[in-house]
């Protein structure tokens, strides 16, 4: 399912490596150093299904993806950085989001993505599409269609939060979080005994 964006091509990163700015308030001080995570991207990100429709939308947060593997880091890292800039606000968030389906000619509406963070629906002030095709709003058979959105004001990554899309709804990320914060730790560990040997 949606192997376009799992298996999208990135480079190793040493450990070590200075990752984007911007990373979640309070949360940079339990962070490990870049490189000692070992997640794959779709460990941390919420899957959703409207019909045959299927959406994957993964927070591009520093907070999360510094426990991806070094490749998916990388890769989400530079992702971040290259979408945070005039178009987006400092406190905005930004997800990585994919459209997929098995059927031929399927519409989809961008828009419909929306996050509930601590009881408030925050809607995505800016979709900046990454495949060229998006803008036709309907998926090839097989085909992924990825933006990265930019949702206005912060939504609060250390807590439970709702995905929608239409009438459907994901509370996937109570079952993500405690993942994140289990290799958290498990990653500071590697680090540490790296730097002792």
């Amino acid at each position: 399912m949606l192997v376009v964006v799992l298996l999208w091509a990135g480079c190793a990163l040493p450990p070590g490596m200075e990752g984007p700015q911007g990373a979640v308030a309070g949360a940079s001080a339990e962070m490990p150093p870049p490189g000692y995570g070992t997640l794959r991207q779709e460990q941390v990100s919420i899957s959703i299904s409207s019909g045959s429709l299927q959406i994957l939308v993964t927070p591009l947060a520093e907070s999360v993806i510094r426990v991806t593997a070094p490749d998916t880091y990388q890769r989400l890292s530079s992702l971040a950085v290259a979408h945070r800039g005039p178009a987006t606000d400092g406190d905005d968030s930004l997800f990585l989001v994919s459209f997929f389906s098995d059927q031929a000619d399927m519409r989809f509406v961008p828009e419909e993505v929306q996050i509930v963070s601590r009881g408030v629906r925050v809607r995505p002030g800016t979709i900046t599409p990454i495949t060229p095709t998006w803008g036709s709003r309907r998926l090839r058979q097989r085909e992924t269609e990825m933006a990265v959105y930019a949702f206005a004001g912060a939504v609060d990554l250390e807590a439970d939060l709702t995905l929608m899309y239409g009438l459907e709804r994901s509370t996937e990320w109570s079952v993500i979080l405690p993942r994140i914060h289990a290799e958290r730790v498990r990653a500071r560990a590697r680090a540490g005994g790296r730097l002792r040997d």
